[in-house]
């Protein structure tokens, strides 16, 4: 058998503190300058655009970082530290510039010794995560540092096993990634198919056609809030707790779990429509199709029911007052936070007729049908990963 020799991650790597960047430049407003940030990383490591920040000013070139870039978040705002410590790299792309802020460490390789890509895994493990919390700072603000992470101490098969290792779980990513491109461009597809039936009226020569009428959100569909839950009806156990967090980052070992009754329009099965209504506008009010499983919906979420089980219409109808929905959200905002009420559901309205409505049903239920499938398909592999990462990264699955 070979032999795995212990090390620290100092003996072959160090972390690079990154620039701090003037807050007045900064904002939601997209350049394709993006200062990279502790929301651009996943729960369970990885990097991801769905919270970029963007800074609008002149910038030290030195602090420009390169494609496949490997990073770690020094700062987590979390209560239980989802991200700290954890690892992503750079993406690549031909438009957008990725800045290297404050909060988060650049790892820089010293010698050999070590595949890049099996220490970016091991700073997704489990094990690795969690020496980072017990070693961290604050109570609700979490901070590490790069003396911290450089004392954590790393199992190093043969580089040539090393290089296995990170193969199978950078294949299994990879495919998930491309399965996340491919929804990415069919919902771009059923988001114009909807403008040009709904919006622009093209299949009806430009216009809107004689007999349609007019149905405001409310009037069309079932906006079923979820439950409140009381500290002592969580557990370990029974239905996942579907929050807003949830949504975003799927089933994590923070979610939260309930072993007991509530009505059971509060349930929640793979294929729904959830509408999160609650939060930061820019960040949380969004529509989601739910594809992980049975759950119990937690307030501040709706479970969305179209009256005439047009579901995929609904979803496009939906995702299309998006802007919407955010722009009302941050008319009420309060601490950051805003909201969409039922008094908005019943302001906002639409025109469609019934046949039109079923004919575009029938048009885009296989797009939709693939993203679903594409979910999925991305459950399992990310629980095959999920597996494999602690067994690989100790050496309990031989390669």
């Amino acid at each position: 058998m070979e032999e795995w020799k212990e090390c620290k991650l100092g003996d072959f790597i160090k972390i690079k503190h990154g620039y701090a960047f003037e807050g007045k430049s900064i904002s939601f407003e997209d350049n394709n300058i993006v200062l990279v940030t502790p929301g651009n990383f996943a729960i369970g490591g990885g990097f991801q655009e769905k919270k970029c920040k963007f800074f609008h000013s002149s910038y030290p070139s030195e602090y420009i970082l390169k494609e496949n870039d490997l990073i770690v978040t020094m700062t987590d705002l979390s209560k239980d530290g989802d991200t700290l410590g954890y690892s992503a790299k750079v993406p690549y792309s031909d438009k957008r510039i990725y800045l290297h802020n404050q909060r988060i460490g650049l790892v820089q390789f010293m010698n050999s010794e070590v595949d890049k890509d099996f220490i970016y895994w091991f700073m997704r493990s489990p094990l690795y995560q969690k020496t980072v919390l017990s070693t961290s700072s604050g109570s609700t603000v979490k901070h590490t540092s790069p003396d911290r992470i450089c004392e954590i101490l790393v199992k190093l098969p043969p580089l040539p096993t090393q290089q296995k290792i990170a193969a199978i779980l950078s294949s299994l990513d990879d495919k998930i990634e491309l399965n996340n491109k491919i929804n990415t461009n069919l919902e771009h597809q059923a988001g114009a198919l909807f403008k040009n039936w709904f919006v622009d009226f093209e299949p009806f020569g430009g216009k809107m056609p004689e007999g349609w009428k007019e149905k405001t959100l409310y009037e069309y569909a079932d906006f079923i809030n979820g439950t409140s839950f009381k500290e002592d009806e969580y557990g370990t156990e029974g239905l996942p707790i579907i929050k807003i967090a949830e949504l975003k980052n799927g089933i994590t070992e923070a979610t939260q779990y309930f072993n007991g009754e509530k009505d059971p329009k509060y349930n929640v099965e793979n294929g729904d429509i959830l509408f999160s209504w609650s939060g930061n506008p820019d960040t949380s009010i969004d529509i989601f199709i739910w594809s992980l499983g049975n759950g119990i919906l937690n307030q501040h979420t709706f479970n969305v029911k179209s009256h005439t089980n047009n579901k995929w219409f609904t979803y496009c109808l939906l995702k299309y007052f998006k802007p919407e929905f955010c722009h009302r959200a941050s008319c009420k905002q309060t601490t950051g936070l805003g909201h969409v009420t039922a008094s908005d559901l019943k302001q906002i309205a639409f025109s469609s007729g019934d046949k039109a409505v079923s004919d575009f049903e029938n048009l885009i239920a296989p797009i939709m049908k693939h993203i679903f499938n594409n979910k999925l398909e991305n459950q399992k592999l990310v629980n095959i990963r999920d597996t494999l990462l602690p067994k690989l990264m100790n050496g309990e699955v031989v390669i």
